[in-house]
């Protein structure tokens, strides 16, 4: 068989999108290398979403191109949102790349392969938004690992003032009910004991159901966890205005949706939300927060911070400190503002230097990272569910997730991967969590 070497960059999407690739290119009689030397074809699946991920991918393409002069027939194919930003400029800043597609248009590989292989064509580029949707000609998912995504819902109609993705991924569009629940159904039988349901506005999904009517993300989660064999749901990415109470329910009523929500605040300064046109405010999420504590007291919150945004001061960062105190995430991800072309933020005035988002986001992570230890900490002792997924470096290891999505270590047998198993947790620091089977 032919050899793919696959870099994906990115989102947890851009993950689910390269795994759809990779069923296309086995489909055509390649098999994924760790090795890129090795590859008949490299595939570099890409991320806009900041300005250094932009730059670094094309880093990575100058690595590859040196490849080419020694293997003159390998292929190289850049997928993504890169391409999607870039259009037809791509190809001036990577001429040596054959085959460039945006996010929406990666099902079209087959064609674009053929003509470069028939040498029809020296270079092929597809950035539009078509108007069937990719979902309608994928393959049947291939073999997953015990823990998978799932896209059920893609693009966003929120047109945040610092995001590229309603430029790059294009409008928001919900997969029919009875499409997810096959892919579903495919992955269980291979093996697939939990699925994250993945989209850039997940909790906007509003597909059709199974009974020709509408339905929400709640109805979805409760038809899919009549899957006997799926014992574990997530869901990510969540906009707090589209968090129902039906939805906030749903943590407590179905037992196979994990405790575990990952909901983006941005900022705790409603000054700055506005600016970034995020429709809630800082008081509205902390009683999403709150009624969902009340709920399910063991949930655990994650969220996402963007510090330095045009015209943020300093009373504006200590507003997100305190809501961030108020909160007491279990885990979060935060970062410099970066502006991106295009994007209404990139041409406000009040743009903050570059030192003074580094210091800002020091203290926030900071902040962050100690209220993470606090959670992790607080597990020891505690006997959990983990879902064992594959094996560690050291001998005899395995690796898992807990329920609140921390990376668990133990000893046991191999044999017991992809089983769940009650787990005494004895050891904990910032990205993980050290365990022994219990009995």
């Amino acid at each position: 068989m032919k050899k793919v070497f696959i870099r994906t960059m990115g989102c947890q999407m851009n993950v689910y999108d390269s795994l759809r690739i990779l069923d296309i290119l086995n489909n055509l009689g390649y098999e994924e290398t760790e090795a890129y030397e090795d590859s008949d074809l490299i595939l570099v699946n890409t991320c806009h979403i900041r300005e250094k991920a932009s730059e670094k991918v094309f880093s990575e393409l100058g690595r590859y191109s040196k490849l080419k002069e020694d293997k003159p027939d390998l292929i190289i194919v850049v997928t993504g949102c890169v391409v999607q930003a870039e259009g037809e400029d791509f190809l001036e800043r990577a001429p040596f790349v054959d085959i460039a597609l945006g996010p929406q248009n990666y099902h079209h590989l087959p064609e674009k392969l053929e003509l470069i292989g028939r040498k029809l064509k020296k270079q092929v580029i597809e950035a539009d938004f078509p108007v069937q949707t990719k979902f309608d000609f994928l393959p049947s998912p291939g073999s997953r690992t015990y823990s998978s995504y799932l896209a059920i819902q893609e693009g966003c109609d929120r047109f945040c003032s610092y995001c590229v993705v309603p430029y790059t991924r294009g409008a928001e569009y919900s997969r029919p009910a009875k499409d997810i629940i096959k892919e579903a159904e495919i992955m269980t039988t291979s093996g697939v004991k939990e699925i994250t349901l993945l989209g850039q506005n997940v909790n906007a999904w509003h597909g059709i159901g199974t009974n020709g009517e509408p339905w929400r993300l709640e109805d979805l989660i409760n038809r899919l966890a009549d899957i006997p064999n799926l014992l574990r749901i997530r869901f990510i990415t969540s906009y707090p205005s589209d968090m129902t109470s039906e939805l906030l329910n749903c943590f407590t009523s179905q037992k196979k949706l994990m405790p575990y929500l990952h909901l983006p605040v941005q900022s705790g300064s409603d000054k700055i939300l506005r600016a970034m046109n995020r429709r809630y405010t800082s008081s509205e999420y902390l009683d999403i927060i709150f009624k969902l504590r009340d709920l399910c007291p063991e949930i655990a919150i994650s969220s996402d911070f963007i510090v330095g945004f045009p015209g943020e001061e300093d009373k504006d960062f200590e507003q997100t400190l305190d809501l961030v105190n108020k909160v007491d995430f279990a885990s979060s991800f935060s970062f410099k503002y970066s502006p991106r072309p295009g994007t209404p933020g990139a041409a406000m005035k009040g743009q903050i230097p570059e030192e003074i988002k580094s210091s800002r986001l020091d203290v926030l992570q900071s902040l962050l990272q100690r209220q993470q230890e606090r959670f992790n900490y607080n597990c020891i002792g505690k006997v959990l569910p983990v879902l064992l997924e594959h094996e560690g470096k050291k001998t005899g290891q395995l690796c898992g997730r807990s329920p609140y999505l921390q990376n668990v270590n133990l000893e046991a047998d191999k044999k017991l991967l992809g089983e769940i198993i009650p787990v005494k947790i004895t050891g904990a620091n910032l990205n993980s969590l050290r365990g022994e089977q219990a009995i």
